[in-house]
């Protein structure tokens, strides 16, 4: 019988980032993990790797009561499932936390206010308290959004996600020590190509820029699919010469496309976090946000390390793209330094403590 203590994720979509956490957490800390996921992502085919002592199970190949019967056979010492979408992972929440088991619910969903997140408060605060212990959620917007559903203060943390650092930070200082002399002029956005990321609105704004002769020799490449991948391509901006659609970009190939880029942008109109602005800035790259993406709270300084710009507006778009245009190489490798020290400041060592952390958590009587 083993001996490890277990953690048990109950997860929807695995990403690479994750599953770097997780390895972090068994090599630090001696854990078992298991992880229920849903189906890989056809817009976001990453290719995983798991760490020894990490258990994967295929969440189609489990019926709600298997599902709990798995549960009273691995018998984890903590759970955290994301987020309330999938019912069967509240039921193994609820029966473990009945049980005095610490249960996570875990969430990058900001605070908004609207009268659907007012009417989501209402019908599950009850049921909530009887399902989860603690909630993890990515940062403070989110952390409001807890409290609202009756989290106490004391039993919400933040920080749950995480680039993976231990990639990034030193490709991030080998960039930096390469870049004394010139910085690469070349925008790079990595988004899936969908409505909320803005990809359209980024491609008319930079190829407007091109065509009133304020680019200087400035391009734009972006990587990653979707479903308007082939409508963004085909459009007029989308198909100017200094435009690059790169498609989708594994991690391992990432480095080679960093190497000749300059500056990081996201034009999202809905990012309730975005760990990607967290890996580039452990790259060492200057960031361009717009005001709906969550991870500039944590890795964004206005000036000091990049700029934002309000979600949808082209016009502060055009602005913000401009300024980034005219600053010299210097200024910018001023702020891609101060990018990647913001990077360093949240870890999967940091994730992994916050887990063995809530594992000693007690439910509040």
């Amino acid at each position: 019988m083993s001996t490890h203590r277990k953690a048990l994720f109950l997860y929807t979509e695995l990403a690479p980032y994750f599953l770097a956490c997780v390895e972090r957490l068994v090599r630090d800390h001696d854990v078992e993990v298991h992880i229920v996921r849903w189906p890989v992502n056809r817009e976001a085919p990453f290719e995983l790797r798991f760490a020894d002592r990490v258990t994967v199970y295929e969440r189609d190949a489990y019926d709600d009561q298997a599902l709990l019967r798995l549960m009273h056979e691995l018998a984890p010492d903590i759970a955290f499932a994301s987020g309330w979408v999938d019912k069967g992972y509240l039921k193994v929440c609820r029966a473990l936390h009945k049980a005095g088991v610490p249960t996570v619910m875990c969430s990058d969903t900001a605070w908004r206010g609207d009268a659907r997140q007012w009417a989501a408060v209402g019908a599950s605060r009850l049921w909530l308290k009887r399902t989860f212990s603690h909630a993890w959620v990515t940062g403070e917007a989110q952390a409001r959004y807890a409290r609202q559903l009756g989290f106490p203060a004391l039993n919400i943390r933040t920080g749950f996600y995480s680039a993976d650092t231990d990639h990034f930070l030193p490709l991030g200082t080998q960039l930096l020590a390469r870049r004394t002399h010139h910085w690469p002029h070349r925008f790079l956005c990595v988004a899936r190509y969908i409505p909320t990321k803005g990809h359209q609105l980024l491609c008319d704004v930079f190829a407007k820029l091109c065509e009133d002769g304020l680019a200087g020799d400035w391009e734009l490449w972006i990587a990653g699919t979707g479903e308007l991948h082939q409508q963004v391509i085909a459009s007029p901006a989308g198909r100017h010469p200094r435009i690059r659609h790169l498609g989708f970009v594994q991690v391992e190939q990432l480095p080679t496309v960093l190497a000749q880029c300059g500056v990081f942008v996201l034009p999202s109109s809905y990012e309730p976090w975005g760990v990607v602005v967290h890996e580039h800035a452990c790259a060492g790259l200057p960031l361009l946000l717009s005001s709906a993406v969550g991870a500039g709270e944590r890795f964004l300084e206005e000036t000091g390390n990049g700029h934002r710009f309000i979600a949808g507006d082209a016009g502060t778009l055009h602005t913000m793209m401009r300024m980034l245009m005219l600053s010299s190489d210097a200024e910018l490798r001023t702020m891609g330094e101060r990018s990647h020290a913001l990077g360093a400041q949240w870890t999967p060592a940091d994730w992994a403590r916050v887990v063995m952390d809530l594992m000693k958590a007690r439910r509040e009587a």
